[in-house]
């Protein structure tokens, strides 16, 4: 080869395998090139005639004439069957497979990696050759095996490989070969697996992706190589995808300098659009929040596909197009999408119809849809013509989960145009072939578009029954649904939540009683999902649990923002004389519906207004009558029926934006509900340990800060707030400089406090690394915290009962940062948890905090629950003039066990 330049063909989701040096050397998009070497040992069988054949079809392959070399190489396995020579026909039939798969011949060329695999399985004695030949053979099947759709098969084929290369002393190739394996799982969705398996393989230590300062100092020692590039491109993309971006970043970064000080071209590329699809997503997440897209980060992004479309690959080329196409469209920049189209549709049909090609259209023409929607300037049928071509190519490459997910596109197409029969027809294929592929994935979205359908036409009970299938595979997803594949997923909130919505907006419009429970049932799955969401793993067992047995007295609030309305679910104690009417395997609540005509951009407007007024203690006259509207949306119209069962605490499951609203502080013209009732928030009943707090030997653990640590002020009345703790409670204190990372860890299992009271500043915001308490010396974020925690509980003889976070605050301008709140209430295995939704003035902190535990601990009242304790610290606070505005008491609140 004259070029000085080295191809890697790793393209998205697999490396494929090395070519045996005494092999053809045949390049498909996927397969690392290795050059034929004369110096290879002779095979003494060797037929001249058949070593030319292979030879010349090499030279046709190389210029792109697939079928001319697998002729070629038909006529070498027929002069190698004359001389019996079993290894070089093993070896022909290998590339004749790579040839076969270039010509889109899928039987073909399966027929023929068959045929390599058994004549080298029954060569008597093998040699180190012979073992190499089968592991190479057994690299291609797993390369076409994932072609087809086959994952698991593929990763059994890896595996053998591995075991070859590894027993034969080949760390280069083993480490290829893991890499393969690695692929494979995120094509299965498994990114966590492909994690592990990639720093076993790279011999970096357990766990250390998750530490990027340690991590840093790691890679730098990494040797340079080709293969170890490409593993750290795929093992980079994994932590990408489960929600490690600044790890994800180095390994990227580190994978490209070594690929730029290789010459690995398509490396490089690869390295660049991972790299961009970071910064997207960070910019996405921006886009959620509904902040401002930060157009010099949109441009970041858009340079990096620029750039990675200048590679020499044509896949990679045009991929990267469509990546610049569907960030245009997300960004809105529709004029600059449109003027993309044409060329991409042009390059695209000069592919081979291989699964690469196939996933290109379709993302291809997923982004001309969502274009579509924005701007009327596609023609559907435009659209429907590339997923046509989509969809007889995966048929003919026979890979049902590309089948499904074409005919589900295309049903969409047809749903748009409301030609019903066709897109019912279309979308139950999709949903057929799903199912049959266990693609739940792919299923789910299949019965959302079904149960769309159905609601069109107005058949609601269909409707309500496909959606509830829909929930049902979403929650059967759960331990796959935080982690699936970036490059077909859509976000959480344009898929998973509003299905649940819709769902609930069916359920509680058919005004039938029955369907109120199912209501619930759906809004408690769907705070599951959000806290799966959050931390990017399925972390949460959901437990029902049947409130009745848990406090007879208390009323759960379920208020859900529907697009024209605030629908509301109570769960109301029926009476005695109700409950012995009932079977004891009877629920017995009463379960009712209410709701309040407003749309869900008035709801957030509404909250995000009074939001930033609580924070304000001088705007006291300007909250008070948006609480009272608040009040009246989301209490007013069940009040009556809550007085009437007698009710004495409130129990809300919050949705969205209500979640950064005290429910305490809510206004009735009169009184504050926190002068009525006892309140808890919790993210569902299903999550609950119920039981009652044991006041017998409590003990707490304390960690405060009071010390400035820019850019965060000091607390000067933290040091009140511990001392007032120790003179009511038994307690171990952590303060200022010995308040460390290091001594909270060690010191949480040497103790067996069943409180940990944290005075110190935190945030929670609407992802887990951006949640976190401040200590001495750095941050402790959600999921470190929840880990020292959960280690505590088990060396411990008590559980934790209570978590007290007294100065933290929802981050700033984000609309989803009390989903952190919960998160880390719910993450950290503490039956409760009591926290400050803003910061507030941390004297009337102290004197709270105070007031609560002297309520929690008093002789004279041994049955109160938290949530009346904590009811008690807040009336005596607010019964005091400076501090009456809600400012100062209402942003204490209590998660979990309220008893």
């Amino acid at each position: 080869m004259k070029s000085t330049k080295r191809h890697h063909k790793g393209l998205f989701r697999f490396i494929a395998p090395m070519v045996l040096s005494a092999l053809l050397c045949i390049t498909l998009p996927g397969f690392a090139q290795i050059p034929y070497l004369s110096k290879s040992p002779p095979i003494q069988t060797q037929n001249q005639s058949g070593l030319f054949l292979e030879q010349q079809a090499r030279s046709h392959y190389s210029k792109g004439e697939f079928d001319r070399a697998a002729k070629l190489l038909q006529q070498a396995i027929q002069k190698y069957d004359a001389s019996s020579n079993s290894i070089r026909k093993a070896l022909s039939y290998s590339n004749l497979s790579l040839c076969y798969q270039q010509l889109g011949e899928w039987n073909n060329a399966t027929n023929a990696i068959v045929s390599a695999i058994n004549l080298l399985t029954n060569i008597d004695n093998s040699n180190n050759q012979i073992d190499l030949a089968l592991a190479q053979a057994l690299d291609i099947q797993g390369g076409l095996q994932l072609a087809r759709g086959q994952a698991n098969a593929a990763i059994e084929s890896w595996k053998s490989a591995t075991a070859i290369y590894s027993q034969q002393n080949k760390p280069l190739k083993t480490l290829l070969s893991q890499t393969n394996q690695a692929q494979a799982l995120q094509n299965l969705g498994l990114y966590r697996r492909a994690i592990t398996l990639l720093e076993t393989a790279l011999k970096l230590p357990s766990g250390s992706t998750n530490n990027p300062e340690k991590l840093t100092t790691l890679l730098s020692d990494i040797s340079v190589s080709e293969e170890t590039a490409t593993a750290l491109h795929t093992l980079g993309n994994s932590l990408r995808v489960v929600g490690n971006p600044k790890p994800a970043q180095l390994v990227l970064q580190r994978s490209l300098d070594i690929a730029k000080q290789l010459n690995l071209t398509e490396i490089i590329t690869l390295s660049q659009l991972a790299l961009g699809n970071i910064f997207r997503a960070q910019l996405m997440q921006e886009k959620a929040t509904d902040n401002p897209i930060d157009s010099q980060a949109a441009q970041t992004v858009l340079n990096y596909y620029q750039q990675a479309a200048t590679s020499d690959s044509l896949h990679l080329k045009v991929y990267s197009q469509v990546n610049q196409l569907s960030l245009l469209v997300d960004t809105k920049q529709i004029d600059a999408a449109q003027k993309l189209i044409p060329q991409i549709k042009q390059q695209i049909n000069s592919l081979p119809p291989n699964r690469h090609a196939i996933e290109t259209r379709l993302h291809l023409a997923h982004a001309m849809i969502k274009m579509s929607k924005q701007k009327n300037i596609i023609s559907l049928r435009e659209i429907a013509d590339i997923l046509a071509i989509a969809l007889q190519q995966a048929q003919n490459l026979s890979h049902p989960r590309l089948q499904a997910n074409a005919s589900r596109l295309l049903g969409n197409i047809y749903e748009q145009n409301k030609q019903w029969v066709e897109a019912e027809k279309l979308t139950q294929q999709a949903l057929h072939l799903s199912q049959q592929e266990h693609a739940t994935d792919i299923a789910y979205r299949s019965q959302w578009q079904l149960g769309r359908i159905f609601k069109a036409q107005g058949k609601t009970q269909r409707a309500i029954d496909i959606y509830q299938q829909a929930v049902s595979s979403i929650k059967s997803l759960r331990a796959d649904l935080a982690s699936a594949s970036p490059d077909v997923q859509f976000s959480f909130r344009d898929e998973v939540e509003p299905i649940h919505r819709q769902l609930v907006s069916l359920l509680v419009k058919s005004n039938q009683k029955d369907n109120f429970k199912k209501a619930r049932d759906v809004i408690e799955a769907l705070q599951l999902v959000e806290l799966d969401n959050f931390f990017r793993e399925p972390c949460l067992k959901a437990e029902p649990t049947q409130i009745d047995n848990v406090d007879r007295t208390a009323a759960v609030i379920y208020p859900i923002i529907l697009e024209d309305e605030l629908a509301i679910v109570a769960s109301l104690p029926k009476s005695t004389s109700q409950s012995q009417q009932k079977s004891p395997n009877k629920d017995n609540r009463d379960f009712r519906y209410y709701k309040t005509p407003i749309t869900r951009k008035q709801v957030e407007q509404l909250a995000s207004n009074l939001r930033d007024d609580l924070q304000q203690p001088t705007a006291f006259d300007l909250a008070l009558p948006q609480l009272q509207k608040i009040y009246d949306l989301l209490i007013r119209p069940e009040i009556a029926d809550v007085a009437a069962a007698q009710v004495r605490t409130l129990v809300f499951v919050l949705d969205g934006v209500l979640r950064n609203i005290p429910m305490a502080a809510l206004y009735d013209g009169n009184n504050f509900l926190v002068e009525k009732y006892s309140i808890a928030l919790t993210p569902g009943l299903q999550l609950l340990a119920p039981r009652a707090l044991t006041k017998a030997n409590l003990e707490v653990l304390v960690g405060g800060l009071n010390a400035e640590r820019p850019p965060f002020a000091s607390l000067p009345y933290v040091k009140q707030e511990v001392e007032t703790i120790k003179s009511k409670l038994p307690s171990k204190v952590l303060f200022n400089q010995k308040f460390t990372n290091k001594a909270f860890e060690t010191r949480v299992p040497a103790v067996s406090s069943p409180i940990v009271h944290l005075a110190t500043h935190g945030q929670f915001g609407s992802t887990a690394s951006e949640t976190f308490i401040l200590t001495w010396d750095g941050k402790i974020k959600v999921n470190q915290l929840s880990s020292i925690l959960k280690v505590g509980e088990i060396s411990r003889d008590n559980p934790l009962e209570l978590l007290v976070l007294s100065a933290c605050e929802t981050a700033a301008g984000d609309a989803d940062s009390a989903l952190g709140l919960a998160g880390v209430a719910v993450r950290s295995g503490a039956r409760s948890t009591i926290a400050t939704l803003w910061r507030i003035n941390d004297e009337a902190s102290a004197k709270l905090i105070g007031k609560f535990y002297e309520q929690l601990t008093s002789a004279n009242n041994p049955g109160i629950s938290k949530a009346e304790a904590l009811r008690q610290a807040q009336l005596n606070i607010l019964k005091n003039p400076e501090y009456r505005a809600p400012y100062y008491w209402a942003a204490y609140v209590l998660l979990g066990n309220w008893m």
